[in-house]
């Protein structure tokens, strides 16, 4: 079986310099908040090129936070794709505001730029981009929005860590921007894990505050805030991990070229950059578009390649959200209903991918 994503694979290749950086975690017996952490945020920050970086517990943990810091009305109102996973649309739920759906460019799977402002109302407080499937959100048309009703602009990152739009990383696009580390990421924990990145020292220090139950000092609390912390563990993984991040992303870009070369299966929509730099896509996902997806993943299957649907059911179909069911958002719904991911990430071998394009083209 081709694995959709062999984590013990990917892992191994670092197993001797992950087991002395656990090893030394273990050997300090501290846990939380301490070198590891100060070492990877201070890293991370460099990598992303922004002045600061806070670990957090996860990525939806990061982007509530970040809504949090900004001490928005009850009722305000965020722009969000309707095209997304869910976590960024609850981020914004769970802090009493309304999340604002747009569709989703077809070509690019993000957030439509051409279809924000007919959405922004005298609430509308911020716009908060996805780059999803690892690909960056076109950005220059936002800018020229957030400027034009003075919004805040926020980015969900947590498919993109490496991506790069106009000359800056993902992460540095945006008042602040949202991270998660969980394992199946391009930049994978050992578990759940986070990080907001800013150059906006005040809200740093706010985010940093909250994330610690409110607390600048021990017992002191100027916020009701949560417990929300990078572990040491992780942190001293991820550090390790990131080291590698820029080659495995252009490992993951090759087999993305190879597949936009060499997939010719005209039932099969292949993704697109439609115009952008090669470097602006870290293919988090490689998601292709068919009519028949059920059959298609079966027949994947029945030939040992694994795939993975992202997503099958739109945030706005979803129970959670059951106030929004009857509402119609075309794009997102073809694009719900007719995903599918193959297999991509930096261990696979040539003869895999090869495997995959030989078995996609013979579908019928």
């Amino acid at each position: 079986m081709i694995k959709f994503l062999d984590l013990e694979k990917i892992n191994n290749r670092f197993r001797d310099e992950i087991d002395g950086r656990i090893a030394n975690v273990l050997d300090r017996g501290w846990y939380l908040l301490g070198g590891e952490n100060d070492n990877f945020c201070d890293h991370f920050a460099e990598y992303v090129g922004t002045k600061y970086c806070l670990g957090v517990a996860n990525g939806l943990d990061a982007l509530t936070l970040i809504i949090k810091a900004y001490d928005f009305a009850p009722g305000d109102e965020i722009i969000v794709p309707a095209n997304t996973y869910i976590a960024t649309i609850l981020s914004i739920s769970e802090n009493g505001l309304t999340p604002v759906l747009v569709e989703p460019d077809i070509n690019t799977y993000n957030i439509d730029p051409k279809k924000i402002e007919e959405k922004i109302t005298e609430r509308t407080r911020a716009i908060m981009v996805v780059h999803l499937y690892g690909r960056a959100v076109e950005m220059k048309e936002i800018w020229d929005l957030a400027k034009k009703y003075n919004l805040k602009v926020f980015e969900d990152c947590a498919q993109a860590h490496g991506a790069i739009y106009d000359g800056h990383r993902v992460g540095n696009l945006s008042d602040a921007a949202a991270f998660s580390f969980y394992p199946g990421k391009n930049l994978g924990a050992f578990g759940d894990a986070g990080a907001i990145t800013t150059n906006d020292e005040d809200i740093y220090k706010k985010v940093k505050t909250l994330a610690n139950y409110g607390s600048d000092k021990k017992y002191h609390f100027q916020y009701r805030g949560k417990n929300s912390r990078l572990d040491e563990i992780h942190a001293a993984v991820l550090d390790v991990k990131l080291k590698y991040l820029d080659a495995d992303n252009e490992r993951r870009r090759e087999i993305a070229r190879y597949y936009i070369e060499h997939i010719t299966n005209p039932k099969i929509v292949l993704p697109t950059l439609n115009g952008m730099d090669e470097k602006s896509c870290v293919w988090h996902v490689f998601p292709v578009r068919t009519e028949n997806r059920n059959a298609f993943q079966q027949y994947l299957t029945d030939n040992e390649i694994q795939t993975i649907i992202h997503y099958p059911i739109a945030p706005h179909k979803q129970p959670a959200y059951a106030e929004w069911n009857n509402l119609s958002y075309p794009i997102t719904e073809e694009i719900h209903d007719t995903i599918i991911s193959l297999p991509i990430s930096p261990v696979m071998t040539d003869e895999e991918v090869k495997k995959v394009v030989e078995v996609v083209n013979a579908f019928n």
